[in-house]
């Protein structure tokens, strides 16, 4: 799987982000991910600025759920279906949002992933002992829990940091490494 990992301020403005691939499994770690229609310019790393806008349309949904539902954690809240993605959201109580972007890997060999068309590494991806593709399921769901909420604990570490500006980009390295270290141990 691939995820994508944001934290946004209440006014919408990226604080944090992130992205990294899985380590359950056999994963080495390096998102692979896919879009539905290859760029036009011939640019095929357009997943960046896809994943951006992905996390960020479902900013609506956000804002209707967390009214509704009283717990932090939202658990999955948004599907992107051309490519498979799933997006789910944490808030924090001063309105700050982590979002993660996660999709499975791609089922169809292309040129663009050449992890599809290996199959010792398409192996690596079986859903046997990792993190299955079932957003949804109990296990991911819990798994991405843990992981929200480590972040959450190393966020709050953070912000406490009277060197840190309230509501400014997060630019430490240390924050970014316990992150991705979060991520290898829960996804």
């Amino acid at each position: 799987m691939s995820y994508y990992f944001t934290i946004l301020n209440p006014h919408d403005k990226p604080v944090f982000d992130l992205t990294f691939g899985t380590w359950k499994s056999g994963g080495d770690g390096i998102a692979r991910f896919h879009s539905p229609t290859p760029s036009r310019t011939g640019d095929t790393n357009t997943s960046r600025y896809m994943n951006q806008f992905i996390v960020h349309a479902s900013l609506d949904i956000v804002e209707e759920v967390q009214w509704i539902n009283p717990a932090m954690y939202l658990k999955h809240i948004d599907t992107y279906p051309p490519t498979s993605s799933h997006i789910s959201c944490f808030l924090t109580p001063t309105n700050m949002r982590f979002l993660l972007l996660h999709q499975p890997p791609s089922s169809n060999p292309s040129p663009s992933n050449p992890a599809s068309t290996n199959p010792q590494s398409s192996a690596r991806t079986s859903t046997t002992s990792g993190v299955p593709h079932n957003p949804t399921s109990p296990q991911t769901e819990e798994a991405i829990r843990q992981f929200m909420l480590e972040v959450y604990e190393l966020w709050t570490k953070t912000v406490m940091n009277p060197f840190y500006d309230r509501g400014k980009r997060i630019g430490s390295g240390v924050f970014r490494a316990r992150v991705g270290a979060s991520g290898r141990k829960w996804l």
